[in-house]
């Protein structure tokens, strides 16, 4: 009898949404060796090839799509039975998973800390990278995003409102001259494959030269910015902490963007989900309040 279990199929679902042997090993916390072991054994037992080693990566064959489509409903399943049983949790302790930015997490580092301070049961994991993780997925309990429009299958509350302007370093600023053009600025930009910015440089700073490109990566913007090397939009409320930094220009209004703590309606009466947003909620409203004291006395 050819048995299939949730297990292979998990493994089927990594492939086919990676394509790669090593992603669907990061994926599945596995190594590339073991992935490539288990859809080898389950490809004898079913007696079918799954997948086509093809120059763009794993491609999944007839058997291998309709494999996929049926682990995707069962996975649906089974995260939303894992939703639930998580959110009927009463216990503060035990695991939470929180995906954010680097820049949020830095901005917010205290009310993530006293968090941690007054709930040292709870085990909180940090997810902070560029890519977002999917809640849906249960990659995360709780997401701290930068969003005009949050997914409608998201519940949340809406913290702030982020403002951005372009910023330079002191000392950059001080040699050009805060009241110089856009243009007669050194600006930092993205890479060529993320063109949004370049367009709106060439309109804001016709004929400027851009000193360097980066990924989008905010830390590695942040200390460009810092060490003079060009100009760049940056949280006007993340700026009010770096003495280095100087600001050139009106706030931004087309970049601004609300700041959310979102999690899964299944999720929102777990004690730990509702403990981390009551206090996150708390610690950066006051946040914000205090910033906007700050620069309504300067």
């Amino acid at each position: 009898m050819r048995r299939v279990d949730w297990d292979d199929l998990r493994y089927v679902l990594a492939i086919s949404r990676a394509h790669s042997l090593s992603e669907a090993a990061a994926s599945l916390g596995v190594t590339r060796t073991t992935v490539g072991r288990r859809i080898r054994t389950f490809e004898e037992r079913l007696g079918v090839r799954l997948f086509d080693r093809t120059p763009d990566g794993f491609t999944p064959t007839a058997a291998g799509q309709d494999i996929t489509h049926v682990a995707e409903r069962m996975e649906v399943d089974v995260l939303s039975l894992e939703s639930r049983v998580f959110g009927n949790d009463a216990q503060l302790s035990g695991t939470l998973r929180v995906s954010t930015v680097d820049f949020l997490f830095a901005a917010y580092y205290d009310a993530f800390a006293t968090f941690s301070e007054l709930h040292p049961s709870v085990e909180l994991t940090i997810n902070a990278n560029t890519e977002e993780v999917s809640l849906t997925r249960r990659e995360a309990d709780v997401a701290l995003r930068i969003s005009n429009s949050p997914p409608e299958h998201l519940i949340g509350r809406k913290l702030a409102r982020l403002q951005f302007a372009v910023y330079g370093s002191k000392a950059l600023v001080e040699r050009i001259g805060a009241d110089a053009d856009y243009a007669d600025y050194p600006w930092l930009s993205w890479d060529r494959a993320r063109p949004g910015l370049d367009g709106w440089i060439r309109q804001r700073a016709p004929g400027a030269r851009v000193a360097l490109r980066t990924d989008g990566n905010s830390m590695v913007i942040k200390r460009a910015i810092i060490g003079g090397i060009g100009v760049h939009p940056f949280s006007v409320f993340e700026a009010a902490a770096e003495p280095n930094m100087a600001r050139i220009g009106p706030i931004i209004p087309e970049f601004s963007r609300d700041l959310w703590l979102l999690t899964l309606a299944d999720l929102r009466d777990n004690v730990r989900v509702r403990a981390f947003m009551d206090h996150m909620e708390v610690a950066i409203r006051a946040a914000h309040a205090k910033h906007t004291q700050e620069q309504s006395g300067h």
